[in-house]
């Protein structure tokens, strides 16, 4: 080769690599859509066997992965909490129930969000559906915590079509009550809503897109087109109408699916997850066959749920796979911020999330082997009376649940949850299991999925360790904050709201601000009443003073008299002297004594 050919050899090989220096640069960081549903069980969804017609769903999990070894937390709160700050509910005192709406709580206000770190890397964000992280004060909402817009409401659960509870109307667009979409199906306002914002969208600019389905959550509503289908195979009216809305929510991720293929080459960049919040209710036809347990308990049903990820930016050989990988709720913060936004975590409190995204997108192993499900020391069997398990100091009657590695440690349950198959199947379900007098209960879950196999009696030293790690994080966990409730200051229908939910901080503070000025004018009148007692009394000095120099003045009282002189010193005071004159003259008059006239 001749030096002038390995100069431009050199030269080709600088510019290409200058080249895709610059073009990785140029690229646009990929948009996010996180679409999470509300209840709905890990059965029911097409690819997981149920009857129900979930073909968008199927179809997106179908070409990207699924997570097998996915985990969430057994109720709405706990799990959303977890998802905007990644970390461990155990960190922000959130161990215990939901956020009710007369809590004066939510998500502690000193927690950084994904969708604030998600802006600090540019991206626009934005939220539509459910919050259910509090809102008793502004700071509490969306929009304060780094979403640029939303639109849906902030308890915990409303009607579809009218879109209240109980005593009051609960929908808003940003922080401004919304009245439009009064009478419209919750998942077509919320549908259409994402549909507007990614059509209007600059594809070139990275999007956060945050999806919080009011569906499958109680109330069971649905328009009757979708429970149409299912009259034929469904018997039980609220599994079918539940059903339905399954559908519903499934069409109505086709549409956004649509949408962000009809903008532009918006698709070509775009990471879209789905997962449910919870397990499925057992009361409102959920279902999580063939796992035990259901929402609101540690057994897999109430916390594996559904989810995959869908995206072109997928490896080729994961896309169509399913990963077995242990994944959970708190690892999206830090994979949507380091692992798909580039970003840094930095400036967030200590995370108990890890970065996932190179084993969704690559297939490699997992950083994560271990998982704090949850210790709630207000949940607590009080009919127990051992409190350990083989003198271990953790309180075994209190509920909580970890897992390490393949295994999984479960305390305060009497084991009673057992597996309910659904309805439309023929399967026969183990519902109630009685109650032996275990509370504390020990599955390997790799090999066990449906814990039907308790191993506490032959795997001790694993209990010893499990129960070692639940009293370290006891240890370092906050305070449970569940407050009482507040109906009077909350209730939109007396706290001059309007009829509406929302912030309602505002009038504890007028009503300490009115009790601060009742005290203050109180003290005010007290130091005025004082003073005016001060003002009466020196009056009445001047009063006094005054009688005395006009009768000096008039000549009834000589200067040059020893007693004059002695009663005009500050030693005797005015009142004294008309006393001491009046009885002088009374002398006088009685006794006739010419001796004291002389005086005179």
């Amino acid at each position: 080769m001749s030096a002038y050919n390995l100069i431009a050899l050199t030269l080709a090989v600088y510019a290409s690599s200058c080249y895709v220096t610059f073009s990785l640069a140029a690229t646009p960081k990929p948009h996010v859509i996180f679409i999470l549903s509300d209840d709905q069980g890990y059965r029911d969804v097409g690819y997981h066997g149920s009857i129900f017609a979930t073909p968008v769903i199927d179809r997106l999990a179908g070409e990207g992965v699924k997570l097998e070894n996915y985990y969430v937390q057994p109720i709405c709160t706990p799990t959303r909490s977890q998802l905007m700050t990644g970390r461990y509910q155990i960190r922000t005192g959130l161990q215990h129930g939901i956020i009710e709406d007369d809590h004066t709580r939510c998500l502690p206000l000193d927690e950084v969000t994904i969708a604030e770190k998600m802006k600090e890397a540019n991206y626009t964000t934005h939220m539509v559906g459910k919050w259910h992280l509090g809102f008793y004060e502004d700071g509490c909402i969306p929009t304060n915590r780094g979403f640029d817009t939303f639109l849906g409401y902030l308890t915990g659960s409303e009607d579809y079509y009218h879109h209240d509870k109980s005593t009051g109307y609960d929908f808003r667009r940003n922080d401004a009550v919304e009245y439009n979409y009064k009478g419209i199906y919750s998942t077509f306002v919320y549908a259409k809503e994402a549909i507007d914002i990614i059509s209007k969208h600059d594809p070139d600019k990275p999007m956060f897109l945050y999806i919080s389905l009011q569906a499958v959550h109680t109330p069971l509503q649905v328009p009757s087109d979708y429970t149409l289908p299912y009259v034929d195979t469904i018997k039980n009216k609220n599994r079918r109408v539940y059903a339905g809305m399954v559908t519903c929510m499934d069409e109505a991720i086709g549409n956004i699916t649509g949408a962000i293929k009809a903008n532009g080459d918006m698709y070509d960049n775009t990471v879209i997850i789905f997962s449910s919040d919870n397990g499925g209710a057992r009361q409102n036809e959920g279902n999580n066959w063939p796992l035990r347990g259901f929402k609101s308990t540690y057994f897999e049903g109430g916390i594996r749920t559904i989810g995959f990820v869908h995206s072109p930016l997928l490896n080729d050989h994961v896309k169509g796979t399913v990963s077995h990988e242990l994944i959970h709720v708190s690892d999206w913060l830090p994979t949507l911020v380091e692992g798909i936004a580039g970003w840094t975590t930095k400036g967030t409190k200590p995370l108990d999330g890890v970065n996932q995204w190179d084993t969704i997108r690559t297939g490699i192993a997992s950083a994560r082997t271990e998982i704090l499900h949850n210790i709630d020391p207000l949940q607590k069997l009080t009919d127990v009376q051992r409190s350990n398990w083989r003198g271990h100091p953790f309180d075994v009657r209190i509920q909580a649940a970890i897992r390490f590695g393949h295994m999984k440690l479960i305390t305060g349950n009497k084991g009673t949850n057992g597996w309910i198959a659904p309805p439309d199947t023929g399967l026969t379900s183990r519902n109630h299991v009685k109650y032996s007098g275990q509370i504390v209960w020990l599955f390997n879950i790799t090999a066990d999925p449906e814990e039907r196999n308790d191993l506490t009696n032959t795997e001790p030293d694993v209990v010893i360790d499990l129960l070692d790690k639940l009293a370290s994080y006891e240890k370092e966990a906050l305070p449970v904050d569940y407050p009482p409730g507040d109906a009077v200051n909350s209730n939109p229908k007396t706290n001059g709201n309007g009829d509406v939910w929302g912030p309602w901080k505002w009038r504890i503070q007028k009503e300490a601000q009115q009790k601060e000025t009742k005290t203050k004018q109180k003290k005010t009148k007290q130091k005025q009443d004082k003073l005016n007692k001060i003002r009466t009394l020196n009056h009445i000095k001047e009063q006094e003073d005054l009688t005395f120099y006009r009768a000096y003045d008039s000549g009834l009282l000589k200067s040059n008299n020893p007693i004059v002189t002695y009663l005009k010193s500050e030693i005797i005071p005015p009142y004294y002297i008309i006393i001491f004159f009046f009885l002088l003259a009374l002398i006088y008059t009685k006794l006739n004594l010419k001796c004291i006239s002389r005086i005179f």
